[in-house]
């Protein structure tokens, strides 16, 4: 199966310093998008549901940008990321998530993206 680069967006009302917290920190992961994670030096091991996969930070800007890359991913070009800017024009926080998914599983990932940041939102205040 043909793998994707699948680009979302999402606009918050919290600061990018909040979101940084909330996106590399296991008190706050746990909130909202995973049951438990190990975070130890740059491995973070998330559990989900009795799993876990372990992804390792390889990129790591202080509230601007996240990027972490799966123990088993099987394309070395793939990666997790999160971008977090303020625009200029709204004074909104912009999240901007890049992920890869197999091609018949796009729509399934954005919306459970969708539904990850519906509870990122609430526990960080919008």
């Amino acid at each position: 199966m043909k793998r994707v680069k699948l680009d979302l967006e999402f606009i918050f009302r919290a600061s990018p310093a909040i979101i940084y917290t909330f996106i590399t920190t296991s008190e706050c992961l746990v909130r909202w998008y995973c049951d438990e994670v190990d975070i130890t030096n740059e491995t973070f091991t998330f559990y989900w549901s009795g799993s876990s996969e372990v992804a390792y930070l390889i990129d790591d800007i202080e509230e601007e940008r996240v990027r972490m890359k799966w123990e088993d991913a099987d394309d070395p070009e793939e990666y997790l990321e999160f971008r977090m800017y303020k625009s200029d024009i709204t004074n909104e926080t912009i999240l901007e998530i890049t992920d890869y998914c197999d091609a018949d599983e796009v729509q399934e990932i954005s919306d459970l993206w969708a539904t990850q940041m519906v509870e990122l939102k609430k526990e960080c205040g919008g």
